[in-house]
């Protein structure tokens, strides 16, 4: 995999990401979808074998799915109508990348939260308040907001994204494109929410992530995947509880358990978590878009 990526770099100019590898094609770029896993945004030794085909093929259909909410920067997922000087890797592209438009990127992390879990349960446990936001309901853990609240974050190319308000991130760009943003993405989650329920599964939060092109503010990099969301188990829900998710959730849970600190090196992972991650993630992904594929 790794030789094939590097006869990729001697074609175009390259950037390695935590998960995705994103080769510049001028006007356009060309995302891989690697098997990598992250967590605590830490890059893991293990890949999740397929993985990446997985994310590519759910990021592609929410793209091509939801543009009537937003425009996206989706061109393609079809290798025969990449360029020319990609036709060389098709066998390595085929279903792990997409064609897509060249952005200015959004320096922020959209995230958008129908129910109370993870880090923001913990967060609200001890001040109230998720992502400096003050919640004035009394909620219990995995319990719906009475409305979902955006709550976003800055994105690091490395480390941990840093927690900011809504505010705070309408200081670092023009009131319109923060404006915009936060409600495409509450509209996003709210159809998604609508969408999946009806499949049995329950999107307890989300991120999304957007660019600039001229003028025009386009959803960009994934949505709606195991990597950006949580992804909840409709037939085993209850409030008070964690429910069963379809996401890297296992991971996390597994990594929780062995005590360790969330700072590189990552430890390696046990063959059976690959497999049961792996499992989860072929779950939603024939849920959200079906087993032919």
């Amino acid at each position: 995999m790794y030789k094939q990526i590097g006869n990729l770099d001697i074609v175009l100019s390259s950037h390695q990401g935590k998960v995705r590898d994103i080769h510049d094609l001028g006007d356009k770029l060309l995302i891989v979808t690697s098997d990598r896993i992250s967590a605590f945004d830490v890059v893991f030794p293990d890949p999740l074998p397929g993985k990446g085909v997985i994310l590519n093929q759910i990021a592609a259909h929410i793209f091509k799915t939801t543009s009537h909410i937003v425009p996206n920067h989706f061109i393609t997922d079809r290798v025969e109508e990449y360029p020319e000087q990609l036709q060389a890797f098709k066998d390595y592209l085929e279903g792990r990348s997409m064609l897509v438009k060249k952005l200015r990127v959004i320096p922020v992390e959209c995230i958008v939260r129908g129910y109370i879990s993870g880090s923001a349960w913990s967060e609200y446990q001890k001040t109230r308040s998720i992502g400096g936001l003050p919640i004035e309901e009394d909620l219990k853990e995995s319990q719906a907001f009475a409305r979902p609240i955006f709550t976003p974050s800055t994105k690091a190319s490395e480390g941990h994204d840093l927690n900011i308000s809504y505010n705070q991130m309408r200081e670092r760009m023009d009131t319109n494109i923060a404006e915009f943003i936060r409600d495409r993405s509450l509209e996003l989650y709210s159809w998604a929410h609508a969408q999946l329920r009806e499949k049995g599964i329950l999107l307890a939060d989300t991120k999304f992530e957007f660019g600039a092109l001229g003028n025009e503010i386009l959803l960009a990099d994934e949505a709606l995947t195991p990597d950006s969301s949580r992804f909840w188990d409709l037939s085993q829900y209850q409030v008070g509880q964690s429910p069963a998710s379809f996401d890297k959730q296992i991971v996390r849970d597994y990594l929780s358990s062995t005590g360790w600190n969330k700072q590189p090196p990552a430890p390696h992972l046990p063959d059976d978590i690959v497999r049961k991650a792996l499992d989860k993630y072929r779950q939603i992904r024939d849920m959200i878009i079906g087993d032919n594929t």
